[in-house]
C-alpha cells in the first residue's frame, strides 16, 4: 500500500534539483541561471521578470529573511528539525543521516535535514534502478518530506515578498499531489 503524501516520489530528479537550487542563497549570476531554466520551466518566467527589475541585494535580504535570520524569527527555516520542531539539529538528523549512509551518500555543507539536501537525495534516488533505492525513496518522502513539504509550501506562498519564493512554495506544496 503505498504512503499517503508521497506522490512527489515521481517528481523528475530534474525538478528536484531545480526546487534545491532555488533554495540557496542568490548571487550575482543567478538571475541569468534562472532565465535560461525559465525556458524549459515556463513557471519562472513571471519570477524572472520581477527580479530582473529588482535589486540583488533585495533577493538576498529576502532570501536571509525567510530562510536564515528573520526578526523576529526566522519564517521559513528550511531544515526539518527546525521546521517542524523549532530547534536544529534534531532526530531527523540522525535518521537522515542513516538515511544517506544506506543510499551510499553523505551529507556535506549543511545538516542532514536541510531541505535542499533532502531534495538532491530525492533526485538521486529516483535515478537508481528499483529496489533498494526506491525504497529508500519511499522512506526519505513518507517519512519526512510529506510531514512538511505542504506546510513550509504554504508559508513561503503567504510570507514571501518576491514571487519567486512564492512560485518555490507553489511548487513545493504541488510535490505532494502529484
Amino acid at each position: 500500500m503505498p504512503i499517503r503524501g508521497n506522490g512527489g516520489m515521481n517528481a523528475s530528479p530534474e525538478t528536484l534539483r531545480l526546487l534545491s537550487g532555488l533554495l540557496a542563497s542568490p548571487g550575482s549570476d543567478s538571475l541569468e541561471v534562472l532565465r535560461e531554466l525559465a525556458g524549459e520551466h515556463a513557471w519562472l518566467g513571471e519570477p524572472v521578470t520581477e527580479l530582473a527589475q529588482t535589486p540583488l541585494e533585495e533577493w538576498q535580504a529576502e532570501h536571509a529573511r525567510l530562510f536564515i535570520s528573520g526578526h523576529p524569527k526566522t519564517v521559513c527555516p528550511p531544515f526539518e528539525s527546525a521546521f517542524l520542531g523549532g530547534a536544529m539539529f534534531g532526530a531527523a538528523c540522525d535518521h537522515l543521516g542513516d538515511l544517506y549512509r544506506r543510499a551510499g551518500l553523505q551529507a556535506e555543507g549543511a545538516p542532514p535535514d536541510y531541505l535542499g539536501t533532502l531534495l538532491e537525495c530525492a533526485a538521486y534516488l529516483r535515478e537508481q534502478p528499483c529496489g533498494h533505492s526506491s525504497e529508500l525513496l519511499q522512506e526519505l518522502w513518507g517519512e519526512h518530506l510529506a510531514a512538511w513539504l505542504p506546510r513550509i509550501g504554504l508559508v513561503l506562498q503567504q510570507e514571501s515578498r518576491l514571487l519567486i519564493y512564492r512560485q518555490l512554495g507553489q511548487q513545493l506544496a504541488g510535490l505532494s499531489d502529484e
